[in-house]
């Protein structure tokens, strides 16, 4: 079958810019991985579509603003990549692209990702396919999270059941059992609520290294309340997002006079145990783990639940280990979802999201 290139884009729950990966197929078939390029959100619009999370003032029409100026954004940036590595539009069979998550109401039957699609089309020159989370909706799924076809796709095993972790915004795993359909889950926050708080007080966009949170100590009586969350309690299927945890969740839980640092590796730890119960509880056999998103440069973090798996007899690893950059990974599935649309191949991982069967995800927009 006759090779072709796909772009996916990736803009997560922490805001912080688009991530654009160029992936090569054949048919539904991966087959590498090429080349990658970011662009950072202004401080501005990071702003404006965190506003959106909560109802407000005019928000139709900001939000149809927002996916305008987003359009462009990720039309940008699938112009850079092509320019980087001298390419022409004509070279790819379609953009596969998430769009920015401002709503996610799975109870209520929605989720809302922000992009103008037939903007990115009609600057890029470029099929664009979008829309995935709908259908997955409309057959009684979460819509998320949608990467554990993908994760099984790439990193299943016939010899071992493996776990994908990624540590985003929200924190999410995918369980690949040998020979079974993979299934996963958000298990609650990743990096948000630690960025938000590094934000909050010191104004810096995260912890870089987990530095700040290392000078802390864990506050106990905080970290029980929060590991009470009755999320986390829930089963499986299941999903979140800002709607759940945020800096509005936070603040009110927080007593005067408490130190900074200790609030931040108080909240570290919170993503650490959250993850390692998830974990441990939907693949107690697991042995191995493999990591991807922005929480793996986060040092602090990854000794956390290194320490903790380790008791297990449980190793973590980078999805470089796998043949995939941890930071490409999830821009990378958008370009494989692309990919199962053209193809007319189902991309939902029904059994992670809970829809009543395989499904074609996404919508598209024909250059």
């Amino acid at each position: 079958m006759n090779e072709q290139l796909y772009i996916g884009l990736m803009s997560g729950t922490s805001m912080d810019g688009v991530d654009a990966v160029l992936v090569r197929m054949a048919g539904g078939r991966w087959l590498a991985a090429e080349a990658h390029a970011f662009l950072p959100y202004p401080g501005r619009l990071k702003s404006e579509l965190i506003d959106l999370q909560n109802t407000g003032f005019n928000e139709l029409h900001r939000s149809m603003l927002l996916a305008q100026e987003l359009g462009g954004l990720y039309a940008q940036i699938v112009t850079a990549l092509l320019q980087n590595e001298r390419l022409s539009p004509q070279d790819i069979t379609a953009v596969g692209c998430h769009g920015q998550t401002v709503r996610h109401a799975p109870e209520s039957g929605y989720s809302i990702q922000l992009a103008d699609l037939a903007r990115v089309a009609e600057t890029s020159g470029i099929l664009t396919v979008g829309d995935f989370r709908s259908r997955d909706l409309a057959a009684g799924g979460q819509g998320a999270p949608l990467v554990p076809a993908f994760h099984e796709a790439l990193f299943g095993s016939p010899h071992e059941t493996r776990v994908v972790l990624n540590i985003g915004g929200i924190a999410n795993i995918s369980v690949l059992p040998p020979g079974e359909a993979a299934y996963g889950f958000d298990t609650g926050p990743g990096n948000m609520l630690m960025d938000a708080w590094v934000h909050h007080i010191w104004r810096q966009p995260y912890d870089e290294n987990g530095a700040k949170a290392a000078e802390g100590k864990v506050l106990p009586d905080l970290l029980a309340q929060w590991l009470a969350h009755p999320y986390l309690a829930r089963p499986y299927p299941k999903s979140t997002g800002r709607e759940l945890f945020s800096l509005p969740w936070l603040l009110p839980q927080l007593s005067d006079g408490l130190n900074p640092h200790d609030v931040l590796k108080t909240l570290l730890e919170f993503t650490a145990q959250s993850i390692y119960d998830a974990i441990t509880s939907a693949a107690p056999a697991a042995r191995n783990i493999y990591v991807c998103g922005g929480g793996i440069r986060n040092t602090a973090l990854m000794e956390s639940l290194s320490k903790r798996f380790a008791a297990r007899n449980t190793n973590l690893h980078s999805t470089a280990a796998l043949n995939l950059d941890p930071q490409w990974v999830e821009a990378a599935a958008f370009g494989w979802l692309a990919a199962a649309w053209v193809n007319r191949l189902p991309g939902n991982p029904y059994r992670a999201t809970g829809a009543r069967g395989p499904r074609v995800l996404g919508a598209g927009y024909p250059a």
